[in-house]
């Protein structure tokens, strides 16, 4: 079965509804419920129109959409696929990550290249073109951050003097399984942060013919022991605000 006859297959496909917007081709999904009010602000400040989007929130002009919040690979991806439908074509996924790695602290940058997939949404779009009988031992595709996307992103930050890194990383939907073994064993392979949205949200993507990538700011280092959280602190909460409303901004006027 083809690429387009599993999505006739399907029952439900996502489509533009009677008055909804057309979206220009660009924009932010920032998927953590503490960013909805920033969201709000800028859109407010910008006098972007609002829009239905499920349980999130969508804001959109001419020339940008802002979306979120939306947790989780399942709702982040039903997000994403109504955000194609609209009309978006390039997609800056807003997030934050766990560190597995010693160099990469909290409150630090990270540009996810690839993605190792422990959610349950990436599969449906994997297997669409091997019917449902595939060889469950067959190699995966790898899931990776387009590549434009990701250096634009890059560029973005280089200009405003913000440092980040790049690296490998793993989507999880159980962030009360990530265990110890897990983490020293995926930090031994060279993935640098954990997530539960990205491996997914880009599988989409590349499954739609779209443009993802993402920028996060690390919020706690999975690799301590104990664990040390710091998405509670002002200064955290500061600099997502910064870092979030230098992507609104720059993707605004380009």
């Amino acid at each position: 079965m083809g690429k387009q006859d599993c999505v006739q297959d399907c029952v439900i496909n996502p489509e533009r509804g009677r008055g909804e917007p057309t979206l220009p081709e660009i924009g932010v999904l920032a998927v953590n419920p503490t960013e909805a009010p920033l969201l709000a602000a800028y859109a407010k400040t910008a006098e972007m129109q609002r829009s239905f989007l499920f349980n999130s929130n969508l804001y959109y002009s001419e020339k940008l959409f802002l979306a979120g919040p939306a947790v989780g690979a399942p709702v982040a991806v039903m997000c994403l696929e109504k955000l194609i439908a609209l009309g978006a074509k390039k997609i800056i996924l807003y997030g934050w990550c766990g560190s597995l790695q010693e160099e990469l602290r909290a409150m630090d940058v990270l540009l996810p290249t690839e993605a190792l997939s422990e959610e349950g949404t990436s599969r449906h779009y994997q297997d669409q073109t091997q019917g449902h009988n595939q060889d469950k031992n067959r190699q995966r595709e790898k899931i990776l951050a387009s590549p434009t996307l990701h250096t634009h992103l890059g560029n973005i930050l280089t200009a405003a003097d913000f440092s980040y890194q790049t690296g490998k990383i793993w989507t999880t939907d159980a962030p009360y399984r990530e265990t110890r073994t897990k983490i020293t064993d995926y930090a031994g392979q060279g993935i640098y942060g954990v997530d539960m949205e990205f491996s997914a949200l880009c599988t989409v993507a590349a499954f739609r013919g779209v443009e993802l990538a993402a920028a996060m700011l690390v919020s706690d280092e999975v690799w301590q022991q104990p664990w040390q959280p710091q998405f509670s602190r002002k200064e955290f909460k500061r600099k997502s605000r910064k870092l979030l409303t230098l992507l609104c901004d720059t993707l605004r006027d380009t």
